[in-house]
């Protein structure tokens, strides 16, 4: 599996990601999450609407709370042509707790805690920690990658208003 270092940081230090890079135009990659009743979700799952896909390391901590509070009122403005998600390394067990918490109902949480295949196959992983680094993507409903955001602080937010115009635009 293709390590790369240098790209992104945690807290000012360097970092590695797992997995390639994807960019706008490439084919969205396959992979195998958990729902909160534990059961596998894949890209052909997801198919037949524009996907936003909002990665973060834990919904526990500050920055991904309010990443995925954000995404969740996007959704509802978005409207049903759009399907949000949520991908971190969080037991489904507490993502369920933490969407219950927030009353986020117009997002889905998906955890990639049993091997971290999404991590691998979207290039998030982050070795050092077993956690997936800060990223969106927003993939067309013929399952192309429209938006692709690394953050390259995983401490900071992402570019909410250029994922939202990348959805958008792909209705």
């Amino acid at each position: 599996m293709k390590e790369r270092t240098g790209e992104v940081t945690f807290k000012g230090n360097p970092i590695t990601l797992i997995g390639p890079k994807l960019a706008a135009g490439q084919d969205a990659p396959d992979f195998a999450l958990l729902d909160n009743k534990l059961t596998k979700v894949g890209l052909k799952d997801t198919s037949g609407k524009v996907r936003i896909l909002s990665v973060v390391p834990s919904l526990d901590t500050g920055v991904c709370d309010q990443q995925t509070r954000r995404f969740n009122q996007e959704a509802e403005a978005l409207g049903d042509s759009v399907q949000v998600y949520c991908v971190s390394a969080d037991l489904p067990f507490a993502q369920a707790r933490w969407c219950g918490a927030a009353e986020a109902s117009n997002i889905q949480a998906l955890s990639d805690h049993f091997d971290l295949n999404f991590g691998d196959a979207w290039g998030t992983h982050i070795k050092e920690l077993r956690l997936n680094s800060r990223a969106v993507f927003v993939v067309d409903a013929q399952d192309k990658i429209v938006h692709a955001e690394y953050v390259t602080e995983v401490t900071e937010h992402p570019d909410y208003d250029a994922a939202i115009k990348a959805a958008k635009a792909a209705l």
